[in-house]
């Protein structure tokens, strides 16, 4: 007879004995025996019961069999459960008397997160009893210790250790778990000091600006009272702050906050102990618009405060506000008006020029390199312009970060430095040998024009007169490389000029040399001097066509191209935007890898003594880099170089519309000698020439050698004088200073400046001075009574 409630009995037993037996450590075992031993007792004694009462001896035999290994396998793992708990019994006792006397709170939990031992700093600390969780033991020093713990016990028991810092009301805490065999955990509390912080934190204390602390791994260690209201909730690292990474200092970035994603201008302090300050201060997300929340005009009063050195300028380049780190850095006094153009220089083309750009959005956010004009020490600044709104007038934030010790910038002013030497010759000397050259063309002229080419001396004038262009030019050669001659940018479109200089090229390159121009057929304009410009296309064609002395192809290409993100070449970052791009390639013998970045170089030249001066590279570079572009080159030997130029785009300008007829004149034209001439030069021989130039013309002319004596002679009322003729710079009062002063009673007079300098070095003070332009010398006697005579008239 058969029993199958006796089998599923048995099975039944068998099936919980298992449970109990197969789950983790025999500690674990032993302690749910001992939970389950009076169910597991009451299956022995019913398997026994039944074993009595059936009949069936071998249904009997089978039950007393399961019985009997039912009992001894309880009673094995109650013994083999014993031995385990003794055994975690004296491992403890051993980690209790290591830690026991640590310095450092240390902790010991089991499996299910109980403390089992603490140490006498942990008790001290913290308050520590055994039975109670690590969770609740913590809860008076972490506002939410389990995820914490959480995360940690799970790192640990997969990788064996894990840290985490964490930022606490009281300070920097660092939380070390280490796995102790299979389930317990020893867990260790530290201090660590905070970074040191220069007394940012006390000064930023009071102050209603987003500010982070950033760890390592881009992890956000801290946020303040401000930062948690802008962005809503703690995220853990920064990107979930940004997308996108990595975070630009000075520049404005989006945001993610509460109220979604927000344009932020962020500010970035030095960092210490690998920690750094980040400030995020809001902006509108249309420059032109006004701020709705928060008006900017509330964050300037925090201007002061911040770490960061900050400037608030108008478009002209004025500083209209400053804070303390600022000041520090460019070592000027808040009370005194500043121009930016006066505290720094090295842009390589006029400040007020990258400030218009920068205002009207064009720039883009992308930082330069400068030098300040600080006389006590040599400093490099990084400067970032960014374009706010300010009461419903454009304004520029200035972000200033001292870039003197920057590797970076040294190895990228390696070259520079030695390409800058024969610059500050050439600008040092400019003034005086442009003087010379002034005087020696001009009384040429003047020669000339007492003898005609039947004259035996007729010959002799022409080539001194052609030696002295010949100096200028040389001149105007190293002061092109030095970035710093007077440049007359336009707007161009790069085919027309390519068309209009196809025919002299054709001219350079000879009858073996095959010249190939392609152009994309939709492309932006650029803006640079076109003269400049062309030079810089002559001397790239004549350096292909000296690679090729057996003839070959020279190809000029150009073509749109747009960067979607920054790229970096060359040390040099280009910022993203649209480029025109040119080409001068050619198939010649290429130049070496070691001689590839020494070609910019003045002077430097691999052509046989004779053939080249060294100078048409490095006339090129300068060029293209003070009209704001680029150039680089690539070359393989025996397969040639490719010179590559980039310039911004620029919208073409629309064509202006017709003008209606003029009426006919009855009267007589524009005519030399209408005007009385204030001419005021220090340099005898040029003042000499230009007076004698202006006298044959029919000009009334008075002399001065000062600017001191100018204004005596403006002081008798009763002179009329039509245009003032001076230099720039002179002993005592310098050109723009004296015309300022001069116009205050005589605003209707008209101004013609010279000088051997560049009309970069005071185009900001010429800017100011109304119905003045600007002659640089050398000048000839056509080109000074030509330009007397159209601002005369």
């Amino acid at each position: 007879m058969r029993h199958p409630w006796v089998s599923r009995i048995a099975l039944a037993e068998l099936g919980v004995l298992y449970s109990v037996l197969s789950r983790g450590s025999l500690a674990r075992v032993s302690n749910r025996i001992a939970v389950n031993r009076p169910v597991l007792l009451a299956l022995v004694a019913l398997t026994c019961a039944m074993a009595l009462t059936v009949a069936d001896p071998t249904l009997s035999l089978a039950a007393l069999t399961a019985a009997s290994v039912l009992g001894s396998c309880v009673a094995l793992a109650w013994i083999v459960g014993r031995i385990a708990a003794w055994q975690d019994r004296q491992r403890r006792t051993v980690l209790h008397d290591l830690v026991g006397h640590d310095l450092l709170p240390s902790v010991i939990t089991d499996h299910a997160g109980e403390v089992v031992f603490c140490n006498a700093a942990a008790t001290k600390r913290f308050g520590g009893a055994d039975g109670q969780t690590l969770g609740s033991l913590l809860k008076g020093a972490l506002a939410a210790p389990a995820p914490i713990l959480t995360r940690l016990h799970i790192k640990a028991k997969a990788t064996g250790a894990a840290r985490e810092d964490v930022v606490t009301r009281n300070g920097h805490l660092r939380i070390n778990a280490q796995r102790l065999g299979t389930d317990d955990c020893l867990w260790r509390i530290e201090d660590i000091p905070d970074p040191p912080s220069d007394g940012r934190p006390a000064r930023m204390a009071g102050l209603d600006i987003a500010m982070l602390t950033i760890g390592r791994g881009a992890a956000i260690l801290s946020m303040n009272e401000a930062a948690r209201r802008l962005i809503g909730l703690r995220p853990k690292a920064l990107d979930r702050l940004c997308a996108d990474l990595p975070l630009r200092p000075g520049q404005i970035q989006p945001i993610t906050t509460a109220q979604g994603t927000v344009p932020c201008l962020v500010l970035e302090s030095e960092p210490a102990a690998a920690r750094r300050e980040v400030y995020l201060l809001p902006m509108p997300a249309n420059p032109e618009a006004e701020r709705d929340t928060a008006d900017l005009n509330e964050d300037w009063r925090y201007f002061d405060a911040l770490p960061v050195p900050l400037l608030k300028l108008d478009p002209a380049g004025t500083v209209l506000m400053s804070n303390k780190p600022a000041r520090d850095l460019l070592g000027f006094r808040p009370q005194t008006e500043n121009r930016l153009s006066d505290l720094m220089e090295g842009l390589g083309r006029a400040i007020s020029d990258w400030l218009i750009e920068a205002s009207a959005g064009r720039a883009g956010p992308h930082s330069e390199f400068l030098r300040l004009t600080r006389a006590d020490s040599e400093v490099f600044v990084q400067v970032t312009l960014n374009k706010v709104n300010d009461r419903g007038q454009p304004a520029l934030i200035a972000v200033l970060s001292d870039a003197t010790e920057l590797k970076t910038l040294e190895a990228q002013f390696v070259q520079s430095q030695k390409m800058q030497a024969i610059g500050e010759l050439a600008g040092g000397v400019a003034h005086d040998f442009n003087n010379l050259l002034t005087a020696i063309s001009g009384h040429c002229d003047l020669l000339l024009l007492r003898h005609d080419q039947g004259d035996p001396d007729y010959a002799d004038l022409v080539q001194i007169h052609q030696n002295a262009n010949r100096a200028a030019a040389l001149v105007g050669q190293l002061l092109a490389f030095s970035r710093k001659q007077t440049l007359r940018p336009e707007v161009l479109d790069l085919r027309d000029t390519l068309a209009d200089l196809t025919h002299l090229l054709n001219r350079l390159v000879g009858e073996k040399i095959t010249l190939t121009l392609t152009h994309e057929p939709v492309q932006q304009a650029i803006r640079a001097d076109k003269r400049q410009l062309e030079q810089v296309l002559m001397n790239l064609v004549v350096n292909a066509r000296d690679a090729m002395p057996r003839g070959g192809e020279i190809r000029i290409e150009t073509e749109a191209f747009h960067l979607r993100e920054a790229m970096e070449r060359d040390r040099v970052t280009l910022p993203p935007g649209s480029y025109v791009c040119v080409k001068v390639s050619d198939h010649g013998h290429g130049i070496p890898a070691d001689k590839l970045q020494k070609v910019f170089e003045p002077f430097y030249t691999t052509k046989r003594t004779g053939e080249g001066t060294g100078l048409g590279l490095s006339t090129a570079y300068g060029i293209v880099k003070q009209s704001g572009g680029y150039i680089f080159v690539d070359s393989v030997v025996g397969q040639g170089t490719c010179f590559t130029l980039l310039f911004p785009g620029h919208d073409l300008l629309p064509a202006a519309p017709a003008a209606p007829p003029a009426p006919v004149a009855r009267g007589p034209g524009p005519r030399y000698g209408d005007g009385v001439v204030l001419l005021v030069e220090d340099e005898a021989p040029v003042r000499a020439f230009a007076s004698r130039a202006l006298r044959l013309r029919g000009y009334t002319v008075i002399e001065a050698d000062s600017a001191e004596q100018a204004l005596k002679t403006l002081e008798d009322a009763d002179l009329s004088v039509d245009i003032f003729v001076t230099d720039v710079i002179m002993p005592g009062m310098d050109g723009p200073s004296w015309v300022r002063e001069a116009l205050k009673t005589r605003p209707d007079v008209r101004v013609v400046f010279v000088s051997g300098y560049a009309q970069e070095s005071f185009g900001d003070a010429q800017a100011s001075i109304p119905n003045s332009v600007f002659l640089p010398k050398p000048f000839s006697l056509d080109d000074l009574t030509e330009t007397v005579k159209s601002q005369l008239h």
